[in-house]
C-alpha cells in the first residue's frame, strides 16, 4: 500500500507543471514516443520525467508495454485533477488578458444538427456583433451524441454545450453539471413545397398522412422516437419511410424539390421557413439548454455568451414566437 505522500515535503516543492504537463502529453498518446515528439523533446527526456513525477508522488502512474503506456488507476486519478489544474491556469490566464484589454477571449461550444440548424447561428452572429473580437470555436455533433459530449465538457474540452434536455434525462440529471434553459422546443411536421398539403390551413389528423411518403430519422434517434410515441398515441403505426437520414441539409433539399413530409423540431422548421402542418402531434416538448459544469468557474467570455443566448432566446421562452404560438404559423 503506497505511504501517505506528504504535501509541503515531498510534492509541494519538488512537483512542477512541465511534469503535469509531460504526464498529460503521455496519456493523452498512450506512447511516451508520440508524446515527445509532440512536445519537441526526446523519448528518453519524456521517460525520465515521468519517472521523477513518479517518485515525487510514490506510486507507479502508468503500466508499460510494447504496444504503449496506460494509466493505473493511480494516473487515473492524477489524470483527473490534472486536468482541472492546467484547465484553471488557461482561464485564469483568459481573465488576465480580459481585465486588460475588454472584448477579446475565445469561447469553445459544441451542439447537435438540430440546433445548429436553428438558434445558434442567429445567436453567433448577435455575440460577433456585441463581441467582436472574441474567438468562438464551435463543434457541430451527430444526433443522440449527448453523453460522449458531456464528458468531453467535463474533460474541459468545451465551456458549454447545447443540448436538448428531452432527450437524455438521466445524463442530464448529474450533480456536477448546471443547466441553463433557452426554450421550450417541440416536434412538428413539416411539408414540402410540392406536397398537396403544403398548402392546408384547416386541422389534419395524423391518419390522413400515414400514407404519404415520409422523410424519416433513424429508428435510435429521438425525432423517431417522439414521431412514434405520437403515432403511437392515436392508435397508427409509424409510417413507411421513402428516405432515412438525419442530415438537414439533406431533408430540405427533398421537401424543397418533392411531396414530402418529415418532423422536425419547431425551432429548426421556423429559421429554415418550412411550412408547419396544423397537425396536433402529442408529443412532449424538448428543453433546449446550455449546459456548464457546476463546479468550474464560467469564465468572462463563456458567461457573456450565456447571457446573450439567454437574451436572443427570451421571446421563445416567452412565448411569443415560439411553439406555443405555433397555431399561428397556418395563418
Amino acid at each position: 500500500m503506497p505511504k501517505k505522500i506528504d504535501w509541503d515535503l515531498q510534492a509541494g516543492r519538488r512537483l512542477h507543471l512541465r511534469q503535469l504537463h509531460v504526464f498529460l502529453a503521455v496519456a493523452r498518446h498512450g506512447s511516451m514516443a508520440m508524446a515527445a515528439r509532440q512536445l519537441g523533446v526526446s523519448t528518453p527526456t519524456v521517460s525520465e520525467i515521468l519517472a521523477h513525477l513518479e517518485q515525487v508522488v510514490g506510486v507507479k502512474l502508468f503500466d508499460r508495454s510494447p504496444k504503449g503506456v496506460e494509466p493505473t488507476r493511480y494516473g487515473q486519478a492524477l489524470h483527473r485533477r490534472a486536468l482541472i489544474v492546467f484547465d484553471e491556469l488557461k482561464q485564469g490566464i483568459n481573465e488576465i488578458e480580459l481585465l486588460t484589454d475588454p472584448g477579446v477571449g475565445e469561447v469553445r461550444i459544441a451542439c447537435p444538427l438540430g440546433i445548429a440548424r436553428s438558434i445558434v447561428p442567429h445567436i453567433f452572429e448577435r455575440f460577433a456583433e456585441q463581441y467582436p473580437r472574441v474567438v468562438v470555436h464551435f463543434d457541430e455533433v451527430v444526433v443522440d451524441s449527448t453523453t460522449r459530449d458531456l464528458g468531453a465538457l467535463r474533460d474541459r474540452k468545451y465551456d458549454l454545450i447545447l443540448g436538448r434536455g428531452g432527450l437524455s434525462l438521466d445524463a442530464l440529471s448529474s450533480a456536477d453539471l448546471d443547466i441553463h434553459p433557452l426554450f421550450d422546443d417541440r416536434l412538428v411536421i413539416v411539408a414540402g413545397g410540392r406536397s398537396r398539403w403544403a398548402g392546408r390551413r384547416r386541422k389534419v389528423g395524423l391518419a390522413d398522412l400515414v400514407s404519404e411518403p415520409w422523410i424519416l430519422q433513424a429508428p435510435q434517434t429521438g425525432n423517431y422516437r417522439i414521431l412514434a410515441q405520437g403515432f403511437a398515441a392515436c392508435g397508427l403505426a409509424v409510417p413507411q419511410a421513402h428516405l432515412v437520414t438525419t442530415s438537414m441539409s439533406v431533408i430540405t433539399h427533398f421537401l424543397a424539390r418533392g411531396p414530402f413530409l418529415t418532423a422536425i423540431p419547431w425551432s429548426v422548421a421556423h429559421y429554415e421557413s418550412l411550412k408547419i402542418l396544423p397537425v396536433d402531434l402529442p408529443a412532449p416538448q424538448w428543453p433546449v439548454n446550455i449546459i456548464t459544469l457546476k463546479h468550474r468557474i464560467i469564465g468572462p467570455t463563456a458567461a457573456a455568451f450565456i447571457a446573450c443566448a439567454r437574451d436572443f432566446t427570451k421571446p421563445l421562452r416567452e412565448g411569443l414566437r415560439g411553439p406555443l404560438a405555433v397555431g399561428r404559423e397556418h395563418r
